[in-house]
């Protein structure tokens, strides 16, 4: 059984809590502990949010309205500029999931190598045109969906010859294990004959682990500083002692899986095997 390292994404969302200092802290330990990329989400507000909504009370600390947490968490482009030029001091590429078209027209002002359909997203059939029509690798979650959302996502992606990949996912907050159903990878890939990564929203890293033997091509995980800070998203997401545990396991079990080697003595257990077997007459 052959397991290739997948493509390992750090999502950020928007745990950064508007503070592009801490994006940048979250960023340089997701390079530190592996990763390949970070990712972020990007909303406008009053696009993705209706008046009432945002009218709402909602104490926070930017504020007592919905409004005012919400764009208190939104970073614009003099942010993205600075987390632009860090990643690429860094070399750790990265990207973002829009919520709406604006957005998307938004991150056509980096050159951005990858794209994110968030699993809210998946249902929207003229925002999936719009994003395949740039023809960059898309990853696309499939939490929330239907076989139908899935077979239209797949249908307009290859309509448009845009590379992309399935990312399967469970969009509980966090995700409880009896909940994961990992072997929905097989599942997608068999259906649609393309590669299928995992979007975890699970506490701790075995379940990740176990996508590994689903042969998933890239592997998605929520990561912040502190579990308990403010934000919906902190408490299913990876602190930096638990993206250290993430990545080196992955390694561990790349390595111990190793090759099929029946009936092979190995070096390292000649000198145990004389001391253990040295009362056996031959």
């Amino acid at each position: 059984m052959k397991i290739k390292k997948p493509f390992l994404i750090a999502e950020i969302g928007i745990n950064h809590n508007g503070d592009v200092e801490l994006a940048k802290n979250l960023i340089l330990n997701a390079k530190k502990a592996g990763f390949d990329s970070v990712k972020f989400q990007k909303r406008t507000i009053d696009l993705v949010y209706s008046k009432e909504i945002l009218d709402q009370k909602r104490e926070s600390p930017w504020g007592s309205t919905q409004r005012q947490q919400k764009e208190g968490l939104e970073f614009g482009f003099d942010e993205y500029k600075e987390i632009d030029n860090y990643c690429k001091k860094l070399e750790i590429e990265w990207f973002a999931s829009a919520w709406d078209i604006d957005s998307l027209y938004f991150l056509d002002k980096f050159k951005c190598k990858y794209q994110k359909v968030a699993s809210a997203m998946i249902v929207d059939l003229n925002f999936l045109k719009e994003i395949a029509k740039r023809k960059k690798h898309t990853f696309i979650s499939t939490g929330m969906s239907t076989k139908e959302d899935i077979d239209n996502a797949v249908q307009i992606f290859r309509e448009s010859s845009c590379s992309f990949e399935l990312m399967h996912c469970i969009s509980t907050y966090p995700m409880e294990p009896k909940l994961a159903n990992l072997d929905t990878i097989n599942a997608l890939k068999e259906n649609y004959k393309c590669d299928v990564g995992y979007s975890g929203h699970e506490n701790g890293v075995v379940i990740s682990i176990a996508a590994l033997f689903m042969g998933i091509t890239s592997l998605e995980r929520h990561i912040t500083l502190d579990r308990s800070m403010y934000g919906s998203d902190q408490s299913a997401s990876l602190e930096i002692s638990g993206m250290m545990n993430l990545t080196e396991s992955i390694d561990k079990v790349i390595i111990s899986v190793g090759e099929k080697k029946l009936g092979v003595v190995f070096e390292d257990e000649i000198p145990i095997a004389k001391k253990l077997r040295a009362h056996i007459k031959k």
